[in-house]
């Protein structure tokens, strides 16, 4: 383990990674399956001239539990682990798993920014984004195995920030063992009564945390107002990502002269040109505000 002292300002701070876990051990036989051949630490580079293939999994400094809820269902609720990087003062980006055992799931990634950057967001993607102000004053937010002092600077660098999240894995609801479906937005929770008891209850038992004794340290941070435009679902301004079939114009297969030689007789029949794969994509990636 190793400890970075938490930046001050509007960065966010970078805290001691713990690996306060599961028990991982292996099974004596290990199952037939899709076996990596060479390992990441196999790839790292040699010397300094070279670049390391671990170096963006070295930067997730930061290590935080919390909890979301699918956007326009806060039944549908799940505990996120995430581990963070910094990417400047006003910008940090998040991999989320379902766990922190070697078993963990890769579930979603969230992007993390100051209050000062989503102020500058236009009206329409301010609805994709949450407010942390009630996850750090609630103590439901916290940094598992980092010392009050560091956790309670990590979290006044928090309170004021925005995270976008998306889940891309639905493990946990109706035992999706496979990343299948489409990417939803997430939320987070804005006041008490909100998250579940149960699963406050397993997660403080889990990492030996007192959630109301994290919410009375941090009666001393100051608690911003929530910039206009977050927590749409509050105001019943909920959006989420559907899939809607799109039919696409192709070309005709054409026939090859006989005796040229080859033995394909036609071209691909599902060549889509260029302005017709532009027209899907924008088509597929577009908001439908009537909805």
């Amino acid at each position: 383990m190793r400890l970075m002292l938490p930046a001050c300002g509007p960065a966010l701070c970078l805290v001691l990674m713990a690996a306060c876990g599961r028990d991982d051990t292996p099974s004596q036989v290990e199952p037939p399956g899709l076996r990596p051949t060479v390992t990441i630490s196999g790839l790292a580079g040699d010397g300094e001239s070279s670049p390391s293939a671990t170096a963006p999994i070295e930067a997730l400094d930061v290590y935080v539990d919390g909890f979301h809820f699918y956007n326009g269902d806060v039944d549908m609720q799940v505990e996120a682990h995430h581990y963070c990087a910094v990417v400047d003062e006003d910008v940090q980006q998040c991999v989320i798993f379902d766990g922190n055992g070697a078993d963990a799931k890769l579930v979603g990634v969230e992007y993390i920014v100051s209050r000062r950057v989503f102020e500058t967001l236009p009206a329409d993607e301010r609805k994709l984004w949450h407010s942390h102000v009630y996850e750090v004053k609630s103590g439901v937010l916290i940094a598992p195995g980092v010392p009050d002092t560091a956790e309670h600077e990590l979290m006044e660098g928090m309170v004021g920030t925005y995270g976008k999240t998306w889940r891309t894995w639905h493990a946990g609801q109706d035992d999706h063992d496979l990343p299948t479906g489409h990417p939803m937005l997430m939320a987070g929770f804005t006041a008490d009564e909100q998250l579940r008891p149960d699963m406050l209850a397993g997660r403080d038992e889990r990492f030996r945390v007192a959630t109301e004794d994290e919410r009375k340290f941090r009666e001393d941070i100051r608690e911003p107002s929530v910039v206009a435009g977050a927590d749409a679902w509050q105001r019943g301004e909920v959006l989420q990502l559907t899939l809607r079939s799109q039919m696409v114009h192709t070309r005709p297969a054409r026939k090859e002269p006989e005796g040229s030689g080859d033995d394909s007789t036609t071209e691909p029949t599902r060549q889509l040109r260029g302005t017709k794969v532009r027209q899907l994509y924008a088509a597929l990636t577009s908001i439908d505000r009537d909805e």
